[in-house]
This record gives C-alpha cells, sequence and structure tokens, in this order.
C-alpha cells in the first residue's frame, strides 16, 4: 500500500466514514478549497462531511503527511548504512506514530560519540554478548582476555574494571534502544502511574497558591488539564517537582521496570557468577537510560493532551461568545466607567459609525451625578438612542445606576420627551488591546484610546461577532490557562472558530469592515482592504458579480467567498442570502417550473415546501444541496444567532461584601472550564460553579449543561472576601453549610479550589487577567429583558 492509500484508509477508519468521502475531501483541500465552503457547498462530494469533521481531517492529514515524510527518512536512513532488513523494513512500514518510528529508528539514528561506542571500537562488545548469553561465565576472568593498549583514537582498556564497566555501557544502550521494551514501558508508565508533586522545601510561602499540590498525587493518565497545567505552572515557578512512580516501587525490593528490563532480556538471578554484574546492568539501564527519558516524554505528553484540552475550552467558549445575540442596528450610546478619570461616552449610529463623544464625571471625587445625567440625555435626544451599554470593569454597578436613572427619567416623561430606553451590561474584554491596536488607529484616527474602547463597547453590543473579530482571540478573556498552552497551536485553533463563525452567520458586503471580511471563506487581509477600497471609491456594491472587479480577486478565490457575502436589496435578491451564485441557474428553474417570479418565490414557504429536490437533481447539485437551498430560500439570510437573553442583577448587590449565602441570584455565563462554569452576578467577580453543583445528575461535561452566554439561577453558597471567591450553586436545593455544600458550592472536592491555579482570582477589568490566574472575562452583557422592552415600546 502506497503513502496516500494508506493516509485516506487510515483517516476513514478514525472519521468512520468511507475512503471515498476522505479522497474527495482532501482533493478539495489540495485544491485550494477552504473548510467553510466545502461544508456549506460540497456536501455531495464529501458526503455532507460537517466542518467539525473536516477540520479534524484537515488536521489529522497534516499529521499523517508528516509521518509519511519522516518514514522515508528514516528508511534511507537506515538503508543508506546497510543494515535495513525486511523484518526492520515492515516494522517501519507499519509504524503509526512518529513515537513509535522515532522508536524503531533510535538504534540508528546518528549521535554523538557515546561510552558505548567507545566501548565498541575497543573490541569490548564480545564480552558483553557472552556475559549475557552465558552467565555461568566469572565476569572478572573473563575480562581479562579484553586487556589492551590505547591505540590513536581509542583508549586504553587496562584492568577487568574498565573492560566491564564499557561491556555495561553497551548493554545498557542496546537495552535502553530496545523498541519493543522501551514502548511497553512507556505504556505501563502511562496507564499505571501516578504523576507526584512535591513542594521544593522553602517556597511555602512564595507558592502559597500552589499549596493543594504541595503533596500530591494522582494517575497520570486521568489528571485533569487545569490540574496538570497548574502543577506545570507550579514547577516553572521553582515551587513545585514532579515526579512519575509506579505503584509500590518504593517498597518492592526491586523496581516493577528492573523486572520488566530483566524479563526482556531473559536475565533471571539464580546465584551464576554473571547474574549479579546482569543485575547491576538493569538497574542501570533503567535508573541513567530509560527513566529520565521515558518521564520526560510522558510528562511532555501530559502537558500536550492538557494545552489540547485547555485548547478546546478556549475554542468553544469563544464560539458561544462570538454567536452571542446581536442587539442589531440601532443607534447606541456606551459608557466606559471610570472614577477619577470619569466615565468616557461614545456614540455610534445603528451602522456603528461613530458620532460624537463626552467625559463625565458622576462618581468620586466629584460626583458630578446630575451634570452626568443631563449630558447622557443630552446625547440621547441628539442621536436618537435607543441603547446604552454600560461596561462591566471598575465602577461598573454605579455607572449602571446611573443608566438606570437615565432610563426612568425617559420612560417618565410625558408628550414628546418620553422614550424607551435599554440599558445592558457589556463585556469590556479585549477592549483595550483593540483600542491601542493599529487597527484602531486607522480605524478612529482622530479619537483618544479612551474613547475608541467606548465605541467598541458600543458595537459589540449592536453585533458582537463583528466587533470582536478585530480583537485577538486570545485577549477575550474566555480561556483556561491561555498562557500556558502552545501559542501557535492556541491561535491555529482559535483563527478556526472564528472562520467558522464568521460563515456561518454571513457577512453583509456593503458593510463589512475589513476585520470582518477578512475572516470569509478565500479572502485575507490584503483583498479585504481591497474591496473596502473599491467600496469607498466607487459606492456601495449592487451585484455579487462585481467582486471580480476587485484588485486580485478572481474566478477562484469568488468561489470561495461569494456564498458567505450578502448584498442587501442588490440587483438580484438572491445576492442577500446564502445561495451560491453557481447555484443561481438552478433556482430560476425551480422558478420557471413553479410558475413563480424569482422574487416571489423567496420566503414563499407553501410553494416551496411542495418542491421534491430530487426533481432537480443532476450531476452538479444533489438532494442535500438543493434541500439547503429550499430552506434558504424560505428564509433568506436569517441569522442563525439566538435571540436576546437576559440577566437581571439585583438591586443592592454591586460587591462581594453584598452577598450572603443561600442568596438566590440570576447570572450570565462568562466562561466553562472541565472543573464548572464561572457566572458574572454583578459583583465584578465571577463565581464558580463546580462541575458537581451544575445538575442534579452527574455531570462529565460541563458544556453539556451550559454554555459562555447562558443565563442561570444561582445560590451562593460560600463567599472569601479574603482572596474574592465565591462558592455558587445550579442546585438550588443544596443549603450552605449543609452536608456537601463545600463540594456543592463551588469548591472542588480533590485537586482543591482550581481558581486558585488559573481561574477566578483577578480582577475584570478589560478582561486582562494579572498572572497567574487566567480569570476568564466577564458576559456579554445583560441583552434581552430590557432591550425587548425596547423593542415592545417602538
Amino acid at each position: 500500500m502506497d503513502a496516500t492509500n494508506r493516509i485516506i484508509t487510515r483517516l476513514a477508519e478514525e472519521l468512520s466514514v468511507r475512503p471515498q468521502q476522505v479522497t474527495a475531501t482532501v482533493e478539495l483541500l489540495d485544491g485550494g478549497a477552504t473548510v467553510p465552503f466545502i461544508a456549506r457547498y460540497r456536501k455531495e462530494v464529501t458526503g455532507g462531511l460537517d466542518d467539525t469533521q473536516l477540520r479534524n481531517l484537515h488536521e489529522r492529514l497534516g499529521y499523517l503527511r508528516e509521518l509519511e515524510e519522516r518514514r522515508i527518512a528514516v528508511l534511507a536512513a537506515i538503508d543508506e548504512q546497510g543494515k535495513l532488513t525486511d523484518e526492520l523494513a515492515g516494522l517501519i512500514q507499519a509504524a503509526d506514530t512518529k513515537q513509535r518510528l522515532e522508536d524503531l529508528y533510535l538504534p540508528y539514528k546518528k549521535k554523538r560519540r557515546t561510552k558505548a561506542q567507545i566501548a565498541r571500537e575497543a573490541g569490548l562488545e564480545p564480552l558483553a554478548d557472552a556475559l549475557l548469553a552465558d552467565p555461568t561465565l566469572d565476569p572478572e576472568r573473563a575480562a581479562v582476555h579484553y586487556l589492551r593498549a590505547a591505540e590513536g583514537d581509542i583508549p586504553a582498556v587496562e584492568d577487568t574494571k574498565a573492560a566491564l564497566d564499557g561491556a555495561r555501557q553497551i548493554l545498557m544502550e542496546r537495552f535502553a534502544e530496545d523498541p519493543e521494551l522501551v514502548g511497553r514501558l512507556r505504556e505501563r508508565l502511562w496507564s499505571e502511574g501516578e504523576l507526584s508533586a512535591r513542594l521544593i522545601a522553602g517556597k511555602e510561602r512564595e507558592g502559597a497558591k500552589f499549596s493543594d499540590y504541595f503533596e500530591h498525587d494522582e494517575k497520570l493518565a486521568k489528571t485533569p488539564s487545569h490540574r496538570a497545567l497548574a502543577m506545570f505552572r507550579g514547577r516553572n515557578e521553582g515551587v513545585l517537582t514532579l515526579a512519575i512512580r509506579l505503584p509500590g516501587e518504593e517498597e518492592a525490593p526491586i523496581h516493577p521496570a528492573q523486572v520488566a528490563i530483566a524479563g526482556h532480556f531473559d536475565i533471571r538471578d539464580e546465584g551464576r557468577p554473571a547474574d549479579k554484574w546482569l543485575r547491576d546492568v538493569v538497574r542501570w539501564t533503567w535508573r541513567v537510560k530509560l527513566y529520565t527519558h521515558l518521564e520526560t516524554e510522558l510528562l511532555g505528553r501530559l502537558r500536550e493532551r492538557a494545552e489540547l484540552e485547555a485548547i478546546e475550552v478556549f475554542a468553544a467558549n469563544l464560539k458561544d461568545l462570538l454567536l452571542a445575540a446581536p442587539a442589531g442596528p440601532k443607534a447606541t450610546l456606551a459608557i466606559d466607567p471610570g472614577l477619577r478619570t470619569g466615565c468616557k461616552v461614545a456614540v455610534v449610529d445603528a451602522t456603528g459609525q461613530f458620532l460624537e463623544h463626552a467625559t463625565i464625571y458622576p462618581h468620586a471625587p466629584r460626583n458630578a451625578w446630575d451634570a452626568s445625567l443631563a449630558e447622557l440625555a443630552r446625547l440621547v435626544e441628539k442621536h436618537d438612542v435607543a441603547l446604552i451599554a454600560v461596561g462591566n470593569g471598575t465602577a461598573s454597578r454605579e455607572t449602571d445606576r446611573l443608566a438606570g436613572d437615565l432610563v426612568k427619567a425617559f420612560s417618565s416623561s410625558q408628550g414628546r420627551g418620553r422614550r424607551q430606553l435599554a440599558k445592558v451590561m457589556v463585556s469590556e474584554a479585549g477592549a483595550s488591546v483593540y483600542s491601542a491596536s493599529e487597527y484602531a488607529s486607522r480605524e478612529l484616527p482622530e479619537l483618544d484610546v479612551t474613547i475608541r474602547g467606548a465605541v467598541s463597547i458600543a458595537r459589540r453590543l449592536q453585533d458582537p461577532l463583528a466587533e470582536l473579530v478585530k480583537i485577538e482571540p486570545k485577549s477575550i478573556g474566555v480561556g483556561q490557562y491561555q498562557h500556558d498552552v502552545s501559542q501557535l497551536q492556541l491561535s491555529k485553533s482559535l483563527e478556526a472558530v472564528i472562520e467558522d463563525c464568521v460563515n456561518a452567520v454571513g457577512v453583509d458586503l456593503n458593510m463589512a469592515s475589513s476585520a470582518l471580511l477578512s475572516r470569509v471563506a478565500g479572502l485575507n487581509p490584503a483583498l479585504a482592504e481591497n474591496i473596502v477600497a473599491r467600496r469607498n471609491a466607487e459606492g456601495a456594491f449592487t451585484s455579487r458579480k462585481q467582486l471580480l472587479e476587485v484588485s486580485r480577486l478572481g474566478p477562484r478565490t469568488f468561489e470561495q467567498c461569494a456564498g458567505f457575502l450578502r448584498i442587501m436589496n442588490g440587483a438580484n435578491p438572491l445576492d442577500g442570502s446564502a445561495v451560491h451564485p453557481e447555484a443561481y441557474p438552478l433556482v430560476e428553474r425551480i422558478a420557471a417550473r413553479s410558475g413563480r417570479e424569482l422574487a416571489s418565490l423567496i420566503g414563499d414557504s407553501a410553494t416551496l415546501k411542495a418542491v421534491r429536490p430530487a426533481d432537480f437533481a443532476d450531476e452538479r447539485f444533489g438532494v442535500p444541496t438543493i434541500s439547503d437551498i429550499l430552506a434558504e430560500l424560505d428564509k433568506p439570510g436569517r441569522d442563525p444567532r439566538p435571540e436576546f437573553k437576559a440577566a437581571e442583577f439585583r438591586e443592592g448587590v454591586e460587591t462581594l461584601k453584598d452577598l450572603e449565602p443561600g442568596m438566590v441570584l440570576e447570572g450570565s455565563v462568562t466562561n466553562v472550564t472541565h472543573f464548572g462554569a464561572f457566572v458574572d452576578i454583578g459583583v465584578h467577580q465571577d463565581g464558580l460553579v463546580h462541575i458537581s453543583a451544575l445538575s442534579d445528575r452527574f455531570v462529565e461535561d460541563p458544556r453539556s449543561v451550559v454554555k459562555a452566554g447562558d443565563i442561570v439561577k444561582v445560590k451562593v453558597m460560600n463567599v472569601d472576601l479574603e482572596r474574592s471567591r465565591i462558592g455558587l450553586s445550579m442546585r438550588l436545593d443544596d443549603q450552605p453549610g449543609g452536608e456537601g455544600s463545600e463540594g456543592r458550592g463551588g469548591k472542588p472536592r480533590r485537586g482543591g479550589d482550581d481558581r486558585r491555579h488559573g481561574q477566578g482570582t483577578a480582577p475584570r477589568k478589560g478582561g486582562q487577567p494579572a498572572e497567574p490566574t487566567g480569570q476568564p472575562g466577564g458576559q456579554m452583557g445583560a441583552l434581552g429583558a430590557a432591550l425587548l422592552k425596547a423593542k415592545k415600546g417602538r
């Protein structure tokens, strides 16, 4: 089987799909097609693989191709040495992981001149072979025959001790490079071994945040991501030591690994002259050659797995955040709260264009409450504001009261002054990063960075996705130990999430920023800038076909991006839908056979439901694609994001000091981790609902119960003012201080309070946690109830 067929077969088995599906998908990917395009518009070709399957296939394809390239290199290197046997070649061809391949190659890998190599050059390999084959030989007597004088670069073998030391080095290297032995020991340590964390003497106070791991042991293979990363952080900070132990190794007369090594090479202690010497060889092989090597490998495997899980948590939370419900095109006034320097205010119109800014000082030391209300009222009336966005940083609840007074003032007014306003708490996570970015300086060059932050807060209320794509995803604040994982892999994963979200929603070609356009399938920052330049120079696009007039945007790129770009009220009504231009002739045939004009067919549910997809299927468009087209025609340009929901924070509960055990509060889920969910209840510090307190049933994955942005009711179980910790429970029958309250009320039963090592202890201003916490940012805001009231009032 050649390399390509081997890869296709392997991928088909791993994904539980047909090889033909994999072959077709690989051809599309190699041809430059993007995952969103393939998932949406090539279902017949791939057999209906979704974007998640396609992402997995793409990632594994890269790994397996690297494996094949390495396999070819290894075979060539061993063959060049004249040591490639048919048996070895067969083993190398069958190697299914990079690790297995490297194990097989290790004995043949070029390395520096080792002690074993020097001993072989000195002619001591026959001595090593003889003692291993026949333990009845006396080592001292056998070694006498191998003494020799120095010769060139080969040192002398002056006595029997030197001869036996050289023979030992030869066997130690041979044992440590046996691929079958190394593979078995590695997997045994992984499956049976325990990760042992211990405090470095004298580091008690410095490393107090890692106190749960000062003397901690747990199964290596079952160590959760967040605890593994916490322990690795403790080691990196010089507080903890980490080691891998096999159960019972300290009590056993001989280490279990040494028993395995001896058994593999049929070494037994039967009182023969060479048995003790061979036992020493086994012991030194484990201690000097194998233990450190395998421990490093397995800790690396644990870190890699933990990082992957942490990245998956970040990606899942980011997806939920990006797909949060938008407020829509309404004039919005945003307030970025502050104390001494005042609150920065910015107003944007329904399309997000900046209109005006101001600074107000409602809080100490100026306490200009009434003057601040008057200024806000002026801006609301001048710009016909419908929404008020309040940033959730410092002084946010105090500023929220100011916004509440403004809403009440307008709702209680009579005649023309009466107005239905909605106030919404919005996450500031990443706003400061955007404000200081090069993109923000190009987008809002005339504004100070503090005002840019307020503009960003307003825009992210109108459309979270459109605004958050301007911010480096790592700065949005929904990650778990994001500073401890591979930054390259993290960025790659988060970029894929953003691409999938943007293309799932679709982009208004005439409204989108270059940052948003650059995330559309097939486009890049340069092409996005060219689209904006064309739009600015010649006015709004009236047809998707006009994209071909954009500099450097050719037919291939057009094919990838056109279906995800929308033109509202354009020349062709289909340009405002997710129907790809390549399918326009098909839609025209459906309209003609239905006896309807194209424009009247769109949205005509009765007519569309009467259409049988199979009647229009051909070699190019199959039933799955035609079914998608009919669904899109029924509700063209539909937004997959949810309707508004809101968390209404309780009046009078604004700081940790206002919390009391037993309170039932409403809040918004800001971050979901493997050990639970963090909830913003409006006190500037998220509380933790431990996984055991999420539901009355057993919960394996917290995301099966909640996701970022969900509105939930929680009970306060415990409050630690000194360490700024809040324990919450979604089991509203739980009683603070009662049986199980420690486990259910936000404190894990094992492994300590995970917030200490990466979650929940830092202030949330701007979503930028102080190390070493990695605290998630706040929620996207209490959008729903207030906004729905505003809708009804219009």
